[in-house]
């Protein structure tokens, strides 16, 4: 019996999901979670639990054993430090952009710290705008302050 890899248990997860022809909307709504969190841990960014591998694994016909591969605390790595894909790219120059920005205003409202991408909710949704259609990306993470010693 071959072992599967993380990698493994997300090519199958994107074939069902294409054999299937459905949404990450509709397999986030067969395992009640969001959309975001949903392909973010389908595609290896975060640890699924329990309850929420094994209905995956029902909902897309994997082999049971990736269930436990999904549960499994993974290792966060990006291949490049500056992406090429255009609409990634495009996230990234607003931070770079506008990061420093956000990190003034975070200080002035909050104090000296940080926005959680742990504890953490974010959406992505199609606004309809006469000079075309707009993403709208909504980031909610808890805020936590830095220590003093």
């Amino acid at each position: 019996m071959e072992i599967l890899t993380r990698e493994d248990v997300t090519a199958l997860i994107l074939s069902a999901k294409k054999q299937a022809g459905i949404t990450w909307e509709g397999i986030a709504a067969k395992i009640g979670m969001s959309p975001v969190w949903t392909h973010s841990a389908c595609m290896g960014m975060n640890a699924m639990p329990p309850e929420k591998a094994g209905l995956l694994v029902a909902a897309l016909g994997l082999p049971q054993e990736a269930a436990g591969i999904l549960e499994e605390s993974p290792t966060k790595i990006w291949e490049q430090t500056v992406p090429t894909d255009p609409c990634i790219y495009r996230l990234y120059e607003v931070v770079g952009v506008y990061g420093p920005t956000i990190k003034a205003l975070i200080h002035e409202k909050f104090g000296d710290g940080i926005m959680s991408a742990i504890d953490f909710d974010m959406s992505v949704t199609r606004v309809e705008h006469p000079k075309g259609d707009r993403v709208k990306i909504e980031m909610s993470g808890k805020y936590l302050s830095y220590n003093s010693w």
